[in-house]
């Protein structure tokens, strides 16, 4: 039995053909021709099994055979926002594996001892495609470009919101107790949690974000790199929401 190709296409349903790039893996690399079968995924909670109806140097077309709705494997909207570390690629690394794991939507902060002040979304997108085929997401996650901290919070936003720190004159509970007590009905809810840069958030962010109705938690008793606490935010968040 052949191993199934997975391929995103936004708007499969609509569309008769990969996208440019979709397709130049499927002829070139895959080596696909017309008649071999594949799965499409079109990032929104669909997978569509297709069969290829004309596999050029370029393009590759396709036919819809079976329409596939998925399941959500996971409750509410877990949003995990953290400031970019210096090396791009553990802010990659950290998607990859957050978005095997399960989480809804990224975004990035420019905080007062953030190392990195601008970023290219378009690399990040990239991972974020190659991770969802690669676990076989049927939700793609939302990836957001990189916004000031204080603009951040003063946004409005559903759900329970956490600031993860370090900061000991600050009372900081375990995020792990917090949500892994919740009943069924606080487990729908959307859930937002903020992980600071390298040097971590300063106190006057943390007292900001408290103010604007974050909740301070602490991820543990380790003191954890940028992308390990992101990672065990999203591994938490996915334990404790999962159905």
């Amino acid at each position: 039995m052949k191993e199934e190709r997975y391929f995103f296409v936004p708007q499969a349903s609509s569309r008769t053909e990969l996208p440019t790039e979709e397709a130049a893996h499927a002829v070139r690399v895959l080596r696909l021709k017309t008649g071999d079968e594949m799965v499409l995924m079109d990032g929104e909670g669909s997978f569509y099994r297709a069969e290829v109806t004309l596999a050029t140097n370029k393009h590759c077309a396709y036919k819809i055979k079976e329409s596939l709705p998925q399941e959500r494997k996971w409750r509410g909207h877990i949003h995990i926002v953290m400031a970019p570390t210096k090396m791009m690629e553990r802010v990659e690394w950290f998607v990859e594996k957050a978005t095997e794991i399960g989480v809804d939507e990224f975004s990035f902060l420019l905080c007062r001892f953030s190392d990195r002040k601008v970023m290219r979304i378009d690399r990040i997108e990239k991972v974020v495609v190659a991770a969802v085929k690669q676990s076989r997401k049927a939700w793609m996650p939302i990836v957001n470009d990189m916004i000031p901290f204080k603009d951040f919070i003063r946004q409005p936003r559903s759900g329970r919101k956490f600031i993860a720190h370090c900061y000991n004159e600050i009372e900081r509970p375990d995020l792990f107790d917090i949500i892994s007590k919740e009943d069924v009905k606080s487990a729908e809810e959307d859930i937002t949690i903020l992980i600071g840069p390298e040097g971590d958030f300063s106190i006057d962010e943390v007292r900001l974000a408290i103010d604007n109705g974050y909740e301070s938690i602490s991820l543990g008793t380790s003191r954890l790199r940028t992308e390990t606490a992101a990672l065990s935010a999203a591994m938490m968040s996915q334990l404790c929401k999962r159905i």
